[in-house]
């Protein structure tokens, strides 16, 4: 039985238009639906839930081996990229089935 991979996508994301903690709640809610729906992620906040132009995200992207995983990984991160807000940082890593236990 396979136990599939998990690549993990951090990213720090800046709203320069983003004028209070409710302009942040719009962007934020909105990078979250699209990573789950486009790429299947689950994705939480993670970071500076305090200032009203940063966002911490960590999303998860499962998928049976290494190669897709990873894939999704990098899909996100360029579509995350591309959008209004400004991507300041992404880090990805992948957990292998034997790094878990």
């Amino acid at each position: 039985m396979s136990d599939g991979f998990v690549a993990i996508l951090a990213v720090e994301l800046h709203f320069p238009e983003a004028g209070s903690l409710k302009g942040k709640r719009k962007y934020v809610k909105s990078a979250k639906a699209q990573l789950a729906n486009r790429f299947g992620a689950s994705v939480a906040e993670v970071d500076h839930h305090d200032l009203w132009q940063r966002c911490g995200l960590t999303a998860s992207f499962v998928a049976r081996n290494a190669h897709d995983a990873e894939a999704l990984a990098e899909r996100a991160e360029a579509w995350l990229a591309g959008q209004e807000w400004e991507l300041v940082r992404a880090d990805r890593s992948l957990v292998a089935p034997e790094d878990i236990a």
